[in-house]
């Protein structure tokens, strides 16, 4: 009989036009009885869990409620019940009829005409939820790449204040970002930037006339510490819910001014041991040349004096003076020619264990300068673990150096310009090859390309490789070239792994 009231009660309360609205409605409706049965379910409740109207009311609610979910359900309810709340709201899941669970919110009130029943609103908060997962990873993405970016990002207002501070501002800086949000973005500036920000802003607003807004600038920031130290400073500008932000982007440019003042003194010690080793190959061939006509004089001489004396011919004694006299001071300039050679080829050389990736890197950083604007594509291939080489360290990177060059010219005039610096092992030689497209060596000129004064070059002197093959072979390796497949050439060069 109480049966009877409540389905007769729940008929009363949905019957025309209520009905049509019950039904109508774009949100779920259930109504539950005190013992949990299903009394009422509207058409969207019906699609939400995929279960017809029948077969919904043939139910409890807690048949359709996942299990993990139920206490928590049945405790509110209780609650409900008992008039302990007036009304309740949770996220809960229920049970789809192809079995996979539905996340929902449900509101859930009493209402008492003339049986207790309780009736819930039903919200499929699944887009929510899976907007919200979406945003999540989103927000993860970027904070992992702010993470990664090693340059800072600060969000400033109109007034200057710091409302953002990647996790790069405060490894930069050295201030954590609850210690400056919401503190002028003058704290990271030095005087006299300092005191003119906030005239340098205002200006701005007032004027829209731009003096570092979307240009990028060197300027000097202030660490937490107190130290300046050099950055370059892009700002860009936004609106946000009609209120202006700016947003900096910060590059600390300490690494890459040791840089430029590390490449400037490999540069003077290059350009030192270059002049220095010409010098020596010039001399060395000179002492070559010059030794040959010495030695022919002192002949001749001696053989002069000889045919006098056959021919017992009267020979004045100054005429004889003088030919000993020549005879000696060009046997002294050809000793001293000697000793020119010996020192030449002795040399004064700082040798010591380096790591050949560094020699490489070095080399590069400065023979490379220009390259990529003049559409050169670079492809350096080094072996991370590659055993440290005994050389000296500044004329190994002065035949890179040279080496490098040499291919950079020889590509001005190609339509492809690669260029190759390579590292290996091999049969206990470390092997560096330098390879370009260029138009390759004439013939006439590969067969001699290390000899002195044999250049390919309109200006060049030709002693560049050849001080190259000196250099190489003074530790103990070699040095050659060779045609490039499909164009160009190859030089290379080997130095012993072990002194």
């Amino acid at each position: 009989m109480a049966e009877g009231k409540s389905n007769l009660a729940a008929q009363d309360a949905t019957s025309d036009p209520y009905r049509r609205l019950f039904d109508a409605a774009a949100i779920g409706i259930k109504w539950s009885a005190p013992d949990g049965r299903l009394v009422e379910v509207n058409h969207s409740f019906c699609a939400l869990l995929g279960f017809e109207r029948a077969d919904l009311l043939a139910r409890r609610y807690d048949d359709i409620t996942h299990p993990e979910d139920a206490p928590e359900d049945r405790r509110q309810f209780a609650r409900l019940m008992a008039g302990e709340i007036p009304s309740y709201t949770i996220e809960k899941r229920y049970i789809h009829k192809s079995g996979e669970p539905v996340r929902v919110r449900v509101t859930s009130s009493l209402m008492k005409s003339p049986i207790p029943y309780r009736i819930s609103i039903v919200e499929d908060v699944r887009a929510y939820h899976q907007a919200e997962r979406v945003r999540q990873e989103s927000e993860a993405r970027l904070r992992s790449i702010l993470d990664a970016v090693p340059d800072a990002m600060i969000v400033i207002g109109e007034r200057g204040l710091i409302e953002s501070f990647s996790p790069s501002a405060e490894k930069m800086f050295g201030y954590a970002a609850g210690e400056v949000i919401g503190q002028n973005v003058k704290i990271l500036m030095p005087e006299p930037y300092r005191a003119q920000h906030d005239s340098y802003i205002g200006r701005y607003l007032e004027t829209s006339e731009p003096h570092i807004i979307g240009i990028g600038r060197l300027v000097t920031g202030q660490r937490k510490d107190g130290g300046l130290f050099p950055i370059e400073l892009s700002v860009g500008e936004s609106k946000l819910e009609g209120r202006r932000i700016f947003t900096g982007f910060v590059r600390d440019m300490t690494e890459r001014e040791s840089a430029e003042r590390r490449i400037e003194e490999l540069q003077g010690e290059l350009t030192h041991v270059a002049r220095l080793s010409e010098l020596g190959q010039m001399g060395a061939a000179l002492a070559h040349e010059l030794n040959q006509p010495l030695s022919a004089i002192v002949n001749y001489l001696q053989a002069g004096r000889r045919i006098l004396q056959a021919a017992e011919m009267p020979v004045p004694p100054r005429v004889a003076e003088t030919m000993e006299k020549a005879a000696a001071q060009a046997e002294r300039a050809g000793q001293v020619i000697r000793r020119l050679r010996e020192f030449v080829a002795r040399g004064e050389t700082d040798r010591r264990p380096e790591n050949v990736n560094t020699v490489i890197e070095e080399a590069a950083a400065l023979a490379l300068i220009g390259a990529k604007s003049a559409g050169i594509t670079t492809r350096i291939t080094l072996r991370p673990n590659l055993p440290p080489v005994v050389m000296d360290k500044v004329q190994i990177q002065q035949v890179l150096l040279n080496l490098i060059r040499n291919a950079l010219e020889a590509m001005e005039s190609s339509e492809e310009r690669i260029l190759a610096i390579e590292a290996a092992t091999k049969d206990g030689m470390l092997e560096l090859r330098v390879s370009d497209t260029g138009p390759g060596l004439p013939p006439e000129v590969a067969g001699n390309l290390f000899q002195p004064f044999i250049t390919t070059k309109s200006r060049g002197m030709g002693v560049g490789l050849s001080i190259c093959r000196s250099i190489i072979e003074a530790h103990g390796g070699r040095i050659s070239t060779a045609k490039r497949p499909g164009g160009g050439t190859v030089f290379a060069f080997t130095l012993p792994l072990e002194a």
